[in-house]
């Protein structure tokens, strides 16, 4: 699944379409767009323009304004599991085009029009399309928000330390909690437990502030850096989370179990 740096990247590709009038919007796959029926997500939008781009954790979602200028919709866009933002400039030239989310895999360069499972087109001959070739994308009107706790990237030092430092659950899976904080996946936990050399086991009630504050700096940080890079799958340990691999740092075996559900690999001397 996408998580924090894939969707902040496509944000920032989606910003290529902004104030862009839109002149047709292809909605016609019911499934991407549930719980639209065909031709609703167009009405509400044709005219008008994506103004916007937001994101909170994995969640992105465009401010849209009427043909009028007044406020309309907003438009959430969910990647799922490989989808893709691909935006065209003018003239739909298709040298001009950006793509952000999941990193492309080299099977996926022969792409098909039936991929592009919503399509915004606009009056520069350009468009905006969620590419998703395994169609578990999803666009939709007026997303919810409301679940989501801050984003991982911009939690402030005294939300971090009231949300993430209290319970009995594991650090781990306190960090997979999205109504906790939004945006962290099980990559970019790995990594920044790695980083901070922290045993994803550890009850999240135990740690200090000052261990909370540090673990919040690495976070941030890991997310910076894979956002730069990228994406999850650049961070330092990713590589290493297979069988018979040593940790990068100190040359320990790492090691494989499941916290909260999820396959975690941890070093087995540093994380211990």
């Amino acid at each position: 699944m996408p998580e924090l740096p894939e969707v902040e990247n496509a944000r920032q590709v989606l910003e290529k379409a902004l104030d862009r009038t839109i002149t047709d919007v292809d909605d016609s796959d019911s499934y991407v767009c549930r719980p639209h029926r065909p031709g609703e997500i167009a009405k509400a939008l044709v005219g008008g323009k994506l103004v916007a781009a937001h994101r909170r954790g994995k969640t992105m979602w465009c401010e849209t304004v009427t043909a009028d200028g007044d406020p309309g919709p907003h438009l959430g866009v969910h990647l799922g599991m490989g989808g893709r933002v691909r935006i065209t400039g003018p003239g739909g030239a298709r040298e001009g085009e950006l793509a952000g989310g999941l990193p492309k895999k080299s099977a996926e360069e022969k792409q098909k029009d039936e991929w592009d499972r919503v399509t915004v087109s606009f009056d520069d001959g350009g468009s905006f399309r969620l590419f998703d070739k395994r169609r578990l994308g999803r666009v939709r009107l007026e997303p919810d928000l409301d679940a989501l706790g801050p984003d991982a990237a911009e939690i402030s030092r005294d939300d971090f330390r009231a949300r993430v430092g209290r319970g009995t659950a594991p650090i781990k899976a306190r960090l997979l909690d999205q109504s906790v904080l939004s945006g962290v996946g099980n990559l970019l936990a790995d990594e920044t437990l790695w980083q901070a050399k922290v045993d994803p086991h550890r009850p999240s009630g135990t740690f200090s502030e000052p261990e909370l504050d540090e673990l919040r700096r690495v976070l941030r940080k890991a997310t910076r850096a894979a956002i730069k890079h990228g994406g999850v799958h650049t961070g330092e340990v990713i590589p290493h989370r297979q069988r018979d691999v040593a940790c990068p740092r100190c040359g320990a075996p790492m090691e494989r179990g499941t916290v909260g559900t999820r396959t975690t690999w941890w070093c087995s001397a540093e994380q211990a």
